[in-house]
């Protein structure tokens, strides 16, 4: 008997292609997925209900989106270096920025924010990165990474970043997950729930390990404690049990820059996979930069968390 476990996951393209998907968070509230297209400046929103994609034209490139708890209409949205709230229906048209929270990197302007998580407190957790001025090339150990707590304040966690990746946290372990792209490895540190503190990084996971190329990129975690990590130009996703440092299994996409994942659906049990469509010496054609759902993968994550303002 074949099991669900055993049958090949379904792959499937959701939304028109984009420039450079980026940073997808499945709302529970609105059942829906939210993402970026950073060099587009666009935020976008898919709906399964009905298989729409709008989205939004912002003034800046877009590093992440989150809900802002308690508002239907209200996001978290890093533009460039600058952290913003933005009100915006979700139905295509304008999306206003409301206000300034935060100006990251103020040391290096030509500096971005990449990746962007709300921690289970709802602390809102930023990594930035240095000037990429080429496609694929950057200003090395110009980033870091920052926590913005409800008052307003921020503390720089992890510095000498190349590129900030990943986040995502597992309270049962006490682990938090996080990744710097060129270092081609994953670290977990130990969590502090009550302050947001991160401390202890060690490498859990080296891609030299396991022959795999590409780069790390963003991940998810489930309720099982295993990491769901794209593996940008590795056209996949991996599965990976942090504790044992083991690969268990890989999820092939069909585009080459797999950018990042997280669980979606009412149940939790569909992985939401966004890629790019750059070109750096070779054309990425469709399906890349496409939004991809993998069913049949027979685990399910966390809802994800909203921005606590």
């Amino acid at each position: 008997m074949i099991t669900d476990m055993q049958m090949a996951p379904q792959v499937q393209a959701v939304t028109e292609p984009v420039w450079l998907g980026e940073g997808p968070h499945w709302s529970h509230d609105h059942q829906a997925l939210f993402f970026v297209s950073i060099f587009d400046k666009t935020i976008h929103k898919y709906n399964p209900s009905n298989g729409k994609h709008t989205r939004a034209k912002l003034g800046d490139m877009p590093g992440f989106i989150i809900p802002v708890e308690g508002k239907l209409d209200r996001f978290v949205v890093g533009l460039k270096r600058r952290v913003v709230e933005v009100q915006w229906d979700g139905e295509g048209g304008d999306a206003t920025v409301i206000r300034e929270l935060a100006e990251l990197d103020k040391h290096s302007p030509d500096n971005r924010i990449n990746d962007a998580k709300a921690d289970p407190r709802g602390r809102l957790f930023v990594g930035t990165m240095g000037h990429e001025y080429e496609p694929g090339k950057f200003h090395l150990k110009q980033g870091s990474l920052y926590r913005l707590e409800r008052d307003g304040s921020v503390s720089r966690v992890a510095q000498d970043i190349d590129i900030s990746n990943g986040l995502c946290w597992d309270p049962q372990r006490s682990a938090f997950y996080y990744a710097d792209s060129f270092e081609y490895a994953i670290r977990r540190y130990d969590y502090d729930i009550d302050t947001g503190n991160i401390s202890n990084p060690t490498i859990i996971f080296k891609y030299s390990d396991h022959g795999l190329d590409g780069i790390v990129d963003g991940m998810s975690i489930d309720t099982d404690g295993n990491l769901w990590v794209a593996n940008f130009d590795g056209s996949q996703v991996l599965k990976i049990d942090p504790v044992k440092g083991a690969l268990l299994q890989r999820v092939p996409i069909p585009a080459l820059q797999t950018t990042s994942v997280t669980w979606g659906g009412p149940a939790l049990d569909v992985l939401y996979v966004t890629s790019a469509s750059m070109n750096r010496g070779q054309e990425q054609k469709p399906p890349c930069g496409s939004t991809f759902k993998v069913t049949g993968l027979g685990a399910r994550g966390h809802p994800n968390n909203n921005v606590k303002l």
